[in-house]
């Protein structure tokens, strides 16, 4: 995701073309002809896939490809960032999307996306994207965040890349969006790594000059930033991200505006796990009476291993002050690869997601491998009903717990549906020259029984730029309104390297208490399992191999003895 140097290639290219992958290019084709009529067109905006395998051997059945196209053709040069020799450049290729609503009219949608990869850290720009008729059709423009966005030094900074992009909307209707700003190697001389906060009060038509939260040299690196609006006062939003430092910390950074985005406070340090230890993929949201949660993971030195856990903290002042953190859950994810070729794929990882419910219920999702003793990675939920003091015990959700899941992104609707998307590769086949990839979205009204729904036909993520592994992103965007979910997602295209993958909204139509067209599962192994040397092995070497593929040189600033 991040910064770096000259390294890199763009990985093996799979030509092969399964029927079922044909089919998702011929409709991609015709989706991207279609303009108004975009969503009937290609199968219409509502809920529901076939029935779907709950890992009993039974072959799904395929329904049409994704609706919904929202990316388009790149506008940006490939010499805009002024970078020669500098790793692959994916040109066309978009990856980690996410979405907003408007609360005060619910047709209106932002997506953010990182625009045109490289493959060894950040992007050429940074896309925003907006729709007034809840996603049909979309206005697309680059940020002023990067050289490739037109930035420069008194309009967001002369940058070479920008990464991280994320999104929200305060009750007033007053868009923020964040994205991290990125030039040379981190931590290597002359390197510099900013967040810009950009601003729109017409619903993502427009967007003022970017305003710089923190800019710092070769000695810090600030990564994984997110934005959260104040549901319960417009003056108020929090932007947060982790900050790591040459000294071998890695402490939470909260910069937050109290007057709707005319001012920010200076950047300050909200927690600090301490030496050897860091922060990562903070994420803060609004509890109705006001109170802020921030989600993050912590990542801990100890005995040459690195050990995770996820955690809260809660301020009821505004951000002004914070409590100290209150532990979720361990970590015990190994990540995801290409189960024949054994080929590395940029996953979520211990990167988690957090949603708040309507009574202020507070929801988490990850992958983990805790319920099959390290053999895979599923995807895991867990819920408080007191606002972040107490968490139940996590449990397995994807349906299909014989393949790897990863990626999931989670969202309550205001009648209390809670919505987990994510992928899974239960399509795949042993044929090694395609790993194909599906898209999910499971649905609960209590967080222990789910249905599932299929959002995405399979595609061949081995199409995927390479980015030190098969990436299409950190996270995907999930928003929702009425009895819809709309899930903003990342996948490939089949047939071109010129243009790897596109960025879709697929609308889920989900009833209240609907099991229609749906595998009802109840939420599967519950038990904290014992871990063993083995797996906290497999989970310390995994947590290394996906920071090295963020921060290049990161094991050795944590001065463990087995870097990769």
């Amino acid at each position: 995701m991040k910064i770096l140097a000259n390294s890199s290639t763009g990985g093996p290219s799979r030509q092969k073309m399964p029927g079922e992958a044909r089919r998702c290019l011929s409709f991609n084709i015709f989706c991207q002809l279609a303009t108004l009529t975009l969503l009937s067109a290609c199968g219409g905006g509502g809920g529901g896939g076939a029935n779907t395998s709950t890992g009993n051997g039974a072959v799904p059945t395929i329904p049409p490809a994704p609706t919904g196209l929202v990316s388009g053709v790149s506008t940006l040069s490939t010499t805009c960032s002024g970078v020669p020799n500098a790793g692959t450049l994916y040109t066309n290729a978009e990856v980690e999307p996410h979405v907003a609503i408007n609360p005060t009219n619910p047709n209106n949608l932002i997506g953010t996306w990182q625009q045109d990869r490289w493959s060894n850290g950040g992007a050429q720009g940074i896309a925003i994207a907006s729709s007034f008729d809840a996603g049909v059709t979309w206005t697309t423009n680059v940020l002023p965040v990067s050289r490739c966005g037109n930035g420069n030094i008194g309009n967001g900074g002369d940058y070479e890349r920008a990464s991280d992009p994320w999104v929200t909307f305060s009750p007033n209707g007053v868009a923020y969006q964040l994205s991290l700003a990125i030039s040379g190697t981190s931590f290597q001389e002359g390197s510099r790594s900013a967040m810009l906060v950009s601003r729109s009060a017409d619903g993502g038509r427009s967007w003022g000059n970017p305003v710089t939260l923190i800019l710092d040299g070769s000695q810090f690196f600030n990564d994984k930033n997110t934005i959260t609006a104040d549901t319960t006062d417009s003056r108020y939003v929090y932007a947060v991200w982790d900050r790591l430092t040459s000294d071998n910390r890695g402490p939470t950074i909260l910069a937050r505006t109290t007057d709707g985005g005319s001012t920010w406070e200076a950047a300050r340090v909200i927690y600090d796990p301490g030496v050897g230890n860091q922060t990562i993929g903070n994420v803060i949201t609004v509890l109705p009476d006001g109170t802020l949660i921030n989600y993050f993971t912590q990542l801990n030195t100890a005995s040459g291993m690195i050990i995770g856990s996820f955690a809260v903290m809660r301020s009821t002042d505004k951000g002004l002050t914070w409590s100290q953190p209150i532990t979720i859950s361990s970590f015990l994810g190994i990540g995801t690869r290409d189960p024949e070729t054994g080929a590395a794929i940029r996953d979520s990882s211990f990167l988690g997601q957090i949603s708040v419910g309507p009574q202020g219920q507070l929801y988490v999702a990850w992958q983990d491998a805790r319920f099959s003793n390290g053999a895979r990675d599923a995807i895991i939920f867990s819920r408080s009903t007191d606002g972040g003091l107490t968490w139940s015990l996590p449990l397995r959700i994807n349906a299909d717990a014989s393949v790897q899941a990863m990626v999931p992104s989670v969202n309550a609707r205001a009648d209390g549906t809670i919505g987990v998307s994510y992928f899974d590769m239960r399509s795949n086949t042993t044929d090694a020259s395609t790993l194909l990839t599906d898209y999910w979205l499971a649905t609960s009204r209590d967080g222990i029984n789910w249905t599932e729904r299929r959002i995405c036909a399979a595609f061949d993520l081995a199409l995927a730029p390479v980015a030190r592994g098969y990436f299409l992103g950190d996270y995907m965007g999930l928003v929702s309104a009425g009895t819809n979910f709309y899930p903003l997602y990342v996948r490939t295209n089949t047939g071109t390297i010129t243009n790897r993958n596109d960025v879709f909204m697929t609308p889920i139509n989900v009833p209240p208490g609907a099991t229609a067209a749906s595998v009802s599962l109840r939420g599967a192994d519950t038990a904290e399992p014992a871990v063993s040397a083995a797996l906290q092995r497999q989970v310390s070497d995994n947590i290394v191999q996906k920071m090295e593929q963020r921060v290049p040189g990161w094991s050795r600033l944590k001065a463990l003895r087995n870097q990769p």
